[in-house]
């Protein structure tokens, strides 16, 4: 066997696999004989199949995949032992001109194109400037969130009239365009929250009802489209959601008030627990750092995508972008031409991203321990179980969960790659100037 390397240019090559009789004839005599031991066949008693006879039924189909896997275990071979760096896998040359006949004596010549990763230097350094925004919650904001803690431990009323935050307990039953109620239409009694209604003059429509009342609801002019809540009010699909386009028919069942809490110590040994706060002053500067530890967290990310973009930015490197994209349509024959040319810039935005990270990590010895990449998912885990249930499972249980959970491959690989990325995100941190930028959470919202 013979394998020739023709470099096309920096990020394309074609590698020339050279096949003779001697390196197939072994494996392929080998495989009729194994064939032969375990075929069952009309005629012949088991095992005693004569290797002749399954050379003449099935030998081309032997030999083609004898050859198929001598190929694949070649170009493996050759990519390993010459530290190729390739991109996406390689890709058979078609060469319409060559026809075999898989006769057991031919000689095959076989081509495939690769796609080679860029070289580049990296340079980050003190030099690079990238902004912290360090988040500063303001009065509107402080506001809304004490609001919504003191109505969480406030008291259920039914006002005779409904007001501005209130919750009705609705029945909602879809309209036909003439006005009248479809009959078969989506009915569905449930809690319309007037606080999340988006457009006022729906909004105002609900205002100053009472129970009884009945009124014409424009759903999506109320929610904006949004196709999530509309399917979680009306307890539909959120396909059946977005292409709703009738109006409801609401009627009141009920207007529900929830009153906010007085804020005495009660009220404080609730949210807090006992005498960890004694008045309105230690409350408010409670839950500003609470609040500010949410928008720590939302700033982090934002970081992680300014360096992500300023990285992408100052690295510059080219693609084989046409080999990657004759690849990506090999390997998903349903893609089209049109979605290829549209999904292809961030396909290689990320794959660029790939070869940054793992050149940060192979330059710099970064290590990715097992520990870093069980505690990321046992934390993950942790908090998905916390959405369901207010009981933490304990350590143990959530342990095996872990485990579990990490025995499967493309879940182990997600986290890998998590680990991986806050790993080169932190060592960015250490190397470049974060320029630290106080703003107000309004502003903050306004650059996401």
């Amino acid at each position: 066997m013979n394998i020739t390397q023709e470099k096309i240019d920096d990020l394309n090559a074609v590698l020339t696999i050279k096949i003779n009789q001697e390196d197939y004839q072994p494996k392929v005599e080998k495989a009729i004989k194994d064939q032969a031991k375990k075929a069952k066949l009309p005629g012949f008693r088991p095992g005693m199949v004569p290797a002749a006879h399954i050379k003449r039924m099935y030998g081309k189909s032997i030999l083609v995949d004898e050859i198929n896997h001598l190929l694949s275990d070649s170009l493996n071979n050759y990519i390993t032992d010459n530290q190729l760096e390739v991109l996406g896998q390689p890709l058979p040359k078609a060469d319409n001109d060559r026809q075999f006949n898989w006769d057991f004596t031919e000689d095959y010549e076989f081509n495939y194109e690769l796609g080679l990763a860029p070289e580049f230097e990296l340079s980050f350094s003190a030099e690079d400037h990238v902004p912290q925004f360090v988040v500063k919650v303001d009065d509107e904001t402080l506001q809304a969130r004490i609001k919504n803690i003191r109505r969480s431990y406030g008291k259920m009323t039914n006002p005779d009239v409904s007001a501005d935050d209130d919750v009705l307990y609705s029945e909602l039953k879809q309209l036909s365009p003439d006005g009248s109620v479809f009959e078969g239409g989506i009915s569905n009694t449930t809690s319309v929250r007037l606080d999340q209604i988006t457009d006022e003059e729906v909004k105002s429509s609900l205002t100053g009802l009472k129970k009884g009342d009945v009124v014409t609801f424009d759903i999506n002019k109320a929610f904006d489209n949004d196709a999530a809540k509309i399917a979680g009010l009306l307890k539909i699909d959120e396909e059946t959601a977005a292409d709703l386009r009738s109006n409801f028919e609401l009627t009141v069942k009920n207007v529900n008030r929830l009153e906010e809490s007085d804020l005495n110590q009660e009220f404080f040994d609730k949210v807090f627990g006992p005498d960890v706060v004694h008045d309105e002053e230690q409350f408010r500067v409670k839950i500003t750092e609470e609040v500010e530890a949410m928008m720590a967290q939302d700033a982090d990310r934002k970081l992680q995508d300014d360096l992500y973009q300023y990285s992408l930015q100052k690295v510059n490197f080219d693609l084989p972008d046409e080999f990657l994209k004759r690849w990506l349509k090999t390997t998903n024959e349903k893609l089209t031409d049109q979605e290829l040319e549209d999904g292809y810039s961030d396909f290689a935005k990320n794959l660029k991203w790939t070869l940054i990270e793992n050149k940060i990590v192979k330059d710099n010895n970064i290590e990715i321990k097992y520990e870093d990449v069980f505690q990321t998912a046992k934390q993950r885990l942790d908090a998905q179980f916390r959405m369901y249930s207010q009981q933490a499972l304990d350590e143990e249980q959530l342990g095996q969960y872990t485990v579990q959970f990490l025995q499967n491959k493309d879940s182990a690989n997600k986290i890998f790659e998590e680990v991986k990325a806050i790993k080169v995100f932190d060592y960015l941190k250490t190397v470049v100037t974060l320029d630290r930028k106080e703003i107000d959470n309004t502003q903050f919202k306004k650059l996401e």
